[in-house]
């Protein structure tokens, strides 16, 4: 095996190009110390303990219209995250929101899917965290993946997952070890389905790869998983403060968290998967049952529309990139 100069792998570097590379936009590194938009170069250094060992924590958004949706409550939820894994920012909100703007701004594309990465940094490949010389932080935009409008009119496929749930403490922290959710993503892809759903020991719902799940029973609830076994998604959050007035017109008769069984929730009229890439949509197949009368519901309509319509009208804005 050839022992490769340091002029031979960066030559390496300028030469590659995977097809999905197209889709890497703009990366922040604080270990570099900018922004690089080149995707060859988008690396993260392999004594990361973010690497070996899953040691850090992360959240995904995405801008629309040059619009971030939700920036504040990602920021939210990412400080909880770091305090219970006990890493400390390295920046301040203020300067992480420049970050997070430049580097969108900078991929200059006004509708993408940006991910930030909070590690504890590298030095050592051992699980001793105090190996770590620095805290890194890591800004990825790339393009926002469409979603087949077929889910939309057509609803999509869930299943069961024989994958464990993560315990309480765990199951609340958007952390960087995600096998248990790839295990569920690929679960779900072997199977035909479109998603999986999680269930915990006393076989009620938990949530899905990179989702959450509510349904819509006969009586006329809004109810999703309780939030002390999973984690707290932005999305489904956001849809249950949306949907309040409909308790007003009488729509809705109760909205809430609440234990749901398998049973129960083929028994729904409606069941919904929420997540950051596609807001929402109306799940019509339930472990190869349809659910309801197979086709989506009136009220995946009516939330598609208040999701849609809060995202665009956000406060953020960005200014794109002058070429």
């Amino acid at each position: 095996m050839r022992r490769l100069s340091f002029d031979e792998v960066v030559d390496r570097l300028l030469v590659q190009n995977e097809p999905y590379q197209k889709n890497y936009l703009a990366m922040y590194s604080s270990w570099y110390g900018g922004i690089i938009t080149d995707p060859a170069l988008m690396m993260v250094p392999a004594d990361d303990h973010l690497v070996h060992r899953g040691d850090g924590v992360f959240e995904t958004f995405k801008c629309l219209r040059w619009k971030v949706y939700a920036l504040p409550r990602h920021f939210e939820r990412m400080e909880r995250s770091a305090r219970a894994s006990m890493i400390d920012l390295p920046v301040s909100r203020i300067q992480l929101e420049e970050i997070v703007l430049s580097t969108i701004a900078e991929g200059n594309s006004p509708d993408c899917l940006v991910k930030l990465f909070l590690s504890r940094g590298p030095g050592g490949f051992s699980a001793n965290p105090y190996e770590c010389t620095a805290r890194q932080v890591f800004v990825i935009v790339t393009t926002l993946p469409p979603q087949p409008e077929g889910h939309y009119t057509d609803g999509v496929k869930l299943i069961t997952s024989k994958v464990p749930v993560k315990d309480n403490y765990f199951a609340t922290i958007k952390t960087c070890n995600y096998l248990q959710n790839v295990l569920m993503r690929k679960e779900a892809i072997d199977a035909g389905a479109d998603f999986a759903v999680s269930v915990d020991e006393r076989g009620f719902l938990a949530e899905g790869a990179t989702e959450n799940f509510g349904i819509i029973t006969e009586e006329r609830e809004f109810l999703v998983p309780r939030f002390d076994r999973i984690l707290r998604g932005i999305t489904v959050s956001r849809m249950i403060e949306l949907a309040r007035p409909l308790l007003l017109t009488g729509e809705l008769t109760s909205i809430g968290e609440a234990d749901i069984s398998i049973e129960h929730a083929r028994n729904a009229a409606e069941i919904m998967t929420f997540g950051t890439s596609f807001d929402v949509l109306p799940i019509t197949t339930f472990d190869d049952r349809p659910v309801g009368d197979g086709k989506p519901g009136p009220f995946f309509r009516r939330f598609l529309d208040m999701m849609r319509d809060d995202t665009l009208n956000c406060r953020r804005m960005l200014t794109p990139v002058q070429e």
